[in-house]
């Protein structure tokens, strides 16, 4: 479809030549005619049909636009609607064509507006105007609907395989350092000790949610839109339980009108893509900030950085910033699909030609933003010295103080005044917590015995956490098990 450019003229000075050249005869425009060209006089204008065209995008459903060609033609000859001759020649012309796609011999004349046109005019170059006869009882309003659901429910299987991917690598790492500690943040503020392997599979299981939405997106559009035509259904006593059963779908669509106007189901995917890529982004931040010179906690694998053209030293985590950065782009094609169908009427319109940019921007950009962070993952390095040398001396064990109180039957709120007065204590003379002498402590609380000083061990401190899901060893270890379980064996 590319066409070959000797000016070196910008496109927009391209545009003017033209416009100038076809002032004078509106006429001069594509020879070809159109399949809707028997209503009209005149052949359309060069300069609206390249703004039409919409080839280059959606030769991505060729393989499905086939595979629903081939369950309409078959249903047509089951119901008589061709008979088996005919079949036999639109079936092999089919399948001829999707070997040239797949082999990349696939010729057009060039002035077809889209796939499904290009494959319809190819059909007629091969076997003639029986080609004609597989268009019977459809239009390119459900049979665009189509091939759109079908690549959604493939490519949310897709979606899902690296999402695992993804889990199974953070599962890697949470094993490896199964009983590291490291301080846990609110506000980034240290605020509790954890384990680095219960940090990591906190994104396991926000990835496992993603997974299940991308399920039930794919379950939401299992339903056929072929056979509601252009939006009032057909005439001709076609079989869309047939077709629906053939193609893998649980159940026609049940209103036809509803059928072809409405790309909710694209509009959801694209959601759940930008809430992938919002759970990277929040994973590729911390990453940034690890790797940092402050923070030194982690370090990522040279083959996942960049370093800097006027300073040698540096060692830039640029994947986890390009991911970052590109989350906005899906989020932005969120949008435009969300405005795009905003003030449609029923049934179908040419904006919604617009969908499928929006929509593959989305698909690549979230498939190999989870790709780049399990590859880069994998070559990260965790410090555990330099993470469990980071809490010796913060107070993030205080809340054990203010349990302990609670524990000795002082009301939480009065045992929480306490603490932050021994914490203002600690800081305001540049000790620990555990450095303060029993006799000062006694002093803020005579609840205070010296058996306090045992939690303010971080590793006790964190031992106690005894709740279900929270960040004890314990815990930590069903969670391993459970994920394990669960992925492994998927």
């Amino acid at each position: 479809m590319k066409k070959k450019n000797s000016q070196p003229n910008s496109p927009l000075d391209q545009s003017k030549k033209k416009t100038k050249l076809k002032s004078n005869s509106q006429k001069a425009g594509v020879a070809n005619p159109m399949p809707w060209g028997g209503r009209f006089e005149e052949s359309m204008n060069e300069l609206a049909f390249d703004f039409s065209a919409s080839f280059d995008i959606d030769k991505v459903l060729f393989e499905e636009d086939i595979e629903g060609s081939l369950a309409h033609v078959e249903m047509l000859m089951l119901q008589g609607i061709i008979d088996k001759i005919e079949f036999q020649k639109i079936t092999t012309g089919l399948k001829e064509i999707l070997v040239e796609l797949n082999s990349g011999n696939f010729k057009t004349m060039g002035k077809e507006e889209d796939i499904h046109m290009s494959i319809e005019s190819r059909l007629r170059e091969k076997i003639g105007p029986v080609a004609g006869k597989l268009h019977t009882a459809r239009s390119r309003n459900d049979q665009v609907a189509l091939d759109e659901r079908l690549f959604l429910k493939k490519t949310a299987k897709r979606m899902i395989e690296v999402l695992l991917d993804l889990q199974l690598t953070l599962l890697a790492k949470a094993t490896e350092h199964e009983h590291d500690l490291m301080p846990g943040y609110t506000h980034l503020q240290r605020a509790q000790p954890i384990l680095l392997s219960h940090h990591l599979l906190a994104y396991v299981s926000m990835f496992e949610r993603d997974k299940a939405r991308f399920t039930d997106a794919a379950e939401r559009m299992n339903q056929l839109p072929l056979g509601s035509a252009a939006l009032a259904g057909t005439s001709f006593p076609i079989d869309r339980l047939w077709v629906a059963q053939k193609l893998g779908f649980r159940e026609p669509t049940l209103n036809s009108l509803d059928s072809v106007s409405d790309r909710d189901f694209m509009i959801e995917f694209v959601s759940n893509c930008s809430m992938v890529m919002m759970h990277l982004s929040r994973l590729s931040e911390e990453l940034i900030l690890w790797t940092s010179f402050e923070f030194g906690f982690a370090t990522i694998g040279d083959a996942f950085t960049t370093g800097s053209s006027i300073m040698p030293q540096k060692k830039n985590p640029d994947m986890a910033e390009l991911i970052r950065g590109k989350t906005g782009r899906v989020y932005g094609d969120l949008m435009n699909l969300l405005t795009l169908m905003k003030g449609l009427p029923l049934a179908y319109n040419r904006d919604m030609q617009e969908d499928k940019p929006a929509l593959f921007s989305a698909i690549k950009t979230t498939r190999q933003s989870l790709q780049i962070m399990s590859a880069m993952l994998k070559s990260t390095e965790f410090h555990k010295e330099r993470i469990e040398s980071s809490i010796e001396n913060d107070f993030s064990t205080a809340t054990e103080i203010a349990d302990y109180l609670a524990k000795k039957g002082v009301p939480f709120r009065e045992a929480h005044e306490v603490t932050g007065k021994i914490v203002g204590f600690a800081i305001k003379n540049q000790v620990s917590l555990k450095d303060i002498e029993f006799n000062t402590l006694k002093g803020f609380s005579s609840k205070i015995e010296k058996d306090l000083y045992q939690f303010l061990d971080p590793k006790k401190s964190v031992a106690m956490r005894k709740s279900f899901g929270a960040a004890s060893p314990d815990s930590v270890k069903y969670q391993l098990k459970f994920w394990k379980k669960k992925l492994v064996q998927v």
